[in-house]
């Protein structure tokens, strides 16, 4: 299995590791409570997906 010969610099590996950089998640609105939450997934604030509920959310 062939090795490296030479060390890699600094320059090289960060230029490697620019794309590992995290990124936020997508966030939009719900449109029964305008409460922030992930795209295709039922609203966990509201319990509510494609305009009907789905889970019931207990009060804390």
């Amino acid at each position: 299995m062939p090795n490296p010969k030479r060390r890699h610099s600094r320059a090289r590996r960060d230029k490697r590791r620019a794309h590992d950089a995290l990124t936020r998640p997508a966030l939009s609105k719900c449109p029964n409570c305008q409460e922030d939450k992930l795209p295709h997934r039922v609203c966990p604030h509201c319990g509510y997906y494609k305009g009907r509920e789905v889970i019931e959310v207990g009060e804390i």
